[in-house]
């Protein structure tokens, strides 16, 4: 049985694109540009705080996740805990960027509430991500939609990793400009080379027809 734990941050990238997923975290690919730098430089800011507790809440950083259920494992930035009875559990994600109208963000902090869920045996219903953008949180809920994309990203990353191959490039054009991936990857190139192999398939079909 593969036992892999697959890093949650390795969601969101396999959201935005299998294929650069995969460059990452199956070719063990990497390039950094300066978006990547900047939101890992806001990362260590935010992991390096210590625990505290005021006006009812404790605000745990950097905790550590695991699911056996989905094999996934990772850090968080911030979890708030509430100390009323029953405890109310709120993870916190910090973004250098501002809100995108796809899932990415969400599918990563869904994750990490699966995570607390398995792990402390709650139910965590919303969370928020602080975007540097916009200096404040955006709220997340956790519904049975984001849930199950969430649990899709999830399944999809690990039969990635197992199968060992890399998929095409995404459709999306504009994705691919902004991955810092985009010298290594070469999706135009793929393309490309994709199409012929295509036009020539389709010919050598026709002649083998009667």
């Amino acid at each position: 049985m593969d036992t892999y734990f697959l890093p949650i941050s390795a969601l969101q990238h396999y959201a935005y694109c299998p294929r650069q997923f995969s460059l990452i975290h199956v070719e063990q690919a990497w390039e950094e540009n300066y978006f990547t730098a900047d939101g890992r430089r806001l990362h260590e800011r935010v992991d390096g705080g210590e625990s505290e507790q005021r006006k009812g809440i404790r605000y745990e950083r950097s905790v550590l996740l695991r699911s056996d259920k989905y094999l996934i494992t990772g850090k968080m930035d911030l979890l708030e805990v509430h100390l009323e009875e029953p405890h109310k559990y709120f993870p916190v994600e910090y973004k250098r960027g501002k809100p995108k109208k796809d899932d990415w963000d969400r599918i990563q902090l869904c994750a990490q509430a699966l995570c607390i869920e398995e792990m402390r045996n709650v139910t965590v219903s919303e969370g928020a991500i602080w975007y540097w953008e916009l200096r404040r949180r955006v709220p997340v809920v956790f519904d049975e939609a984001l849930r199950q994309t969430t649990q899709a990203v999830i399944k999809g990353a690990h039969d990635v990793r197992v199968s060992g191959k890399t998929p095409a490039p995404t459709d999306n054009r504009k994705r691919c400009r902004a991955c810092s991936l985009v010298e290594l990857c070469q999706p135009d190139t793929f393309r490309k080379d994709k199409s012929v192999t295509y036009i020539k398939e389709l010919f050598e079909s026709d002649e083998e027809t009667p």
